[in-house]
């Protein structure tokens, strides 16, 4: 399986790793959206939201924690930030392993579509 964040996970690509444990790996975005734009995402391949199921959905809940960690580390908890995962092609997806972007560090737009 060609997968580009398998492959930063082991280590492969390189990355600036911002955080890791067992579950999840989280490193700074090479094309930030906003001042902080932090990606989490799990070392157990799981392609999208969509794949997710009672046997795998714990990691969720701790990338959401670890969001909550690093966004008190980061200094952006007090100010706000979002937590976005894009799923599939129409949604904006682009690596299909399931991530979710930290982005915070400036007012964000409030437009949705």
């Amino acid at each position: 399986m060609d997968c580009l964040f398998c492959s930063i996970i082991k280590g492969d690509i390189p990355s600036t790793k911002v955080y890791e444990d067992e579950t999840v790996y989280a490193f700074k975005d090479i094309n930030p959206m906003a001042p902080v734009h932090i990606l989490i995402v799990p070392k157990q391949h799981i392609s999208s939201i969509n794949d997710v199921t009672e046997e795998n959905s714990a990691v969720i809940s701790h990338i959401y924690e670890v969001a909550a960690m690093l966004a008190k580390e980061l200094g952006i908890s007090e100010s706000g930030y979002r937590v976005v995962s894009n799923c599939g092609a129409d949604g904006g997806q682009t690596v299909f392993h399931l991530h979710f972007h930290i982005l915070g560090g400036k007012k964000l737009n409030v437009t949705m579509c």
